[in-house]
């Protein structure tokens, strides 16, 4: 399975880059492809790293302005115009999308993912790893924007939230299976 993680470029604390760590040994072990932004620094290096040296295969998307900081070493690189053209190149290449601890960049491109998938855009499995209770404000959020009718679908029908690696690839590998 190709999965997509949109996840941090920043150099992190144990904390992020532990689970991060067990999470791409996973997914390089299971035989998946990681989908990224491409670059070759912080968690998506880490991520990137522990897949590669698990046996997964890579295929990473950056953009023009940041081909500077691009993984040499991908089984494939593609350098987009700019960050919309690489959500969708992201999205595009992957069965699956998994969205770890980030800043601006990454709410960015959940909220995208989030947004295509309320309107039928598409029907890929999302899930929100949660990591060190990293997400637990925006899952309070996404919950009163179901309760109070914001949202025209039920909020398990949008993403899954999971507290582990373990969890979020049960579910995407069921998932899988299910469409």
């Amino acid at each position: 399975m190709n999965i997509c993680v949109f996840l941090s470029a920043a150099d992190l604390d144990d904390r992020y880059t532990v689970p991060a760590r067990e999470f791409a040994e996973l997914l390089g072990r299971g035989g998946h492809t990681l989908v990224w932004g491409g670059s070759e620094s912080g968690l998506m290096k880490v991520v990137a790293d522990g897949v590669q040296a698990a046996g997964g295969r890579l295929v990473g998307v950056s953009v023009d302005f940041l081909a500077a900081k691009a993984r040499t070493n991908a089984d494939e690189m593609v350098i987009a115009r700019d960050l919309a053209e690489r959500k969708a190149l992201l999205l595009e290449k992957a069965d699956a999308v998994v969205i770890m601890v980030g800043g601006t960049g990454t709410l960015d491109e959940a909220t995208e993912i989030l947004e295509l998938k309320k309107h039928g855009q598409h029907t890929k499995p999302v899930v929100l790893l949660n990591t060190a209770g990293f997400y637990d404000g925006l899952r309070q959020q996404f919950q009163r924007m179901e309760d109070e009718g914001f949202l025209p679908l039920p909020l398990t029908d949008l993403v899954f939230f999971a507290k582990d690696g373990v969890g979020a690839l049960a579910y995407l590998e069921e998932s899988a299976g299910h469409q």
